[in-house]
C-alpha cells in the first residue's frame, strides 16, 4: 500500500497524536480544531484521562466521530481472526479512518496518509474503519 507523509497540519509529526492526526486528515478539518474538541470532550464530558497528544479512549473517539456523521464498520470480531489487512485492495475507496493495533491512520483512496508507513508490509490487521455515513436516497 502506498504511503504519503502527512502530519495532518500539526507541524510536529510527534508520536501519540494519531487520533487527532487521522481525524484531521480524513475529515479535512484543521488539526487544531480536532485537537481542541477532543481535549474538550476529555476534560468536560468524559473525564476519562484522554488527551489529544497522549492517547484517546475508544469511547471518546466513537462519540466524536458519530457526532460529525461518521459511521463505524468492523472488519474483525471476537474469534474471527484477521480478514482485512492494511494492504492494497482490502479496504474500500474513499476517505477512511482505519483502526489497527494501538493506532489510527487515515487512508484515502487506498493510500496511507500518516507520518510513517504503518502497514507492516501489508500484514497489519485492520480492526475496522470509520467513514462518512451514507445518506439514504
Amino acid at each position: 500500500m502506498k504511503h504519503i507523509y502527512n502530519d495532518g497540519g500539526s507541524g510536529t509529526g510527534k508520536q501519540r497524536d494519531c487520533v487527532v492526526r487521522a481525524i484531521a486528515i480524513a475529515t479535512e478539518q484543521p488539526y487544531a480544531d480536532v485537537r481542541d474538541w477532543i481535549n474538550y470532550l476529555a476534560d468536560e464530558v468524559h473525564f476519562d484521562g484522554s488527551d489529544a497528544s497522549q492517547g484517546v479512549h475508544k469511547g471518546l473517539i466513537k462519540e466524536y466521530l458519530a457526532s460529525i456523521g461518521w459511521a463505524w464498520t468492523p472488519t474483525m470480531g471476537i474469534g474471527t481472526g484477521c480478514t482485512v489487512h492494511l494492504r492494497d485492495g482490502e479496504l474500500p475507496m474513499g476517505r477512511l479512518i482505519v483502526s489497527v493495533s494501538r493506532h489510527l491512520v487515515a487512508v484515502i483512496d487506498g493510500v496511507i496518509h500518516d507520518t510513517h508507513d504503518c502497514s507492516r508490509g501489508g500484514t497489519r490487521c485492520v480492526y475496522g474503519y470509520w467513514r462518512k455515513a451514507q445518506r439514504a436516497p
